[in-house]
């Protein structure tokens, strides 16, 4: 199975793995885990507000990460963005929705703990 990390299950699994539950071992099985370039744009974004502490800047903190959990980095690509044209309006967060799009487009299921992303159905796995 391919994996896409919401923003927030990419901190937990660098952070506190525990808050993962039984989808630690989905991680840990996973064929590709995937990191999309919208998660470093979310924390960055975040970090900035004063919204996020990471103890160094986004960028070392993503290759950092991505190298510890061995992620392959995922760039967002025109074909991802126009996908979201085509998303049901389940949900208006638009980092969420690009992930949600990026999995279609990738054959792969997103982890996230955000309980609203699954009525875009099989594309989602929910943590916890």
């Amino acid at each position: 199975m391919r994996l896409l990390l919401d923003t927030h299950v990419l901190l937990w699994a660098a952070s506190t793995p525990g808050r993962l539950g039984s989808a630690q071992q989905l991680l840990l099985d996973a064929e590709e885990r995937l990191l999309s370039a919208a998660s470093s744009w979310e924390l960055a974004i975040k970090r900035s507000l004063g919204k996020l502490e990471l103890g160094t800047d986004v960028r070392s903190w993503v290759a950092r990460a991505a190298e510890e959990l061995q992620l392959q980095r995922l760039s967002v690509t025109h074909e991802h963005a126009a996908a979201v044209e085509h998303l049901p309006p389940v949900h208006r967060d638009p980092f969420d929705r690009l992930l949600i799009a990026q999995a279609w487009s990738e054959g792969a299921v997103l982890l996230t703990a955000d309980r609203a992303l699954v009525r875009y159905g099989d594309v989602v796995r929910l943590v916890g």
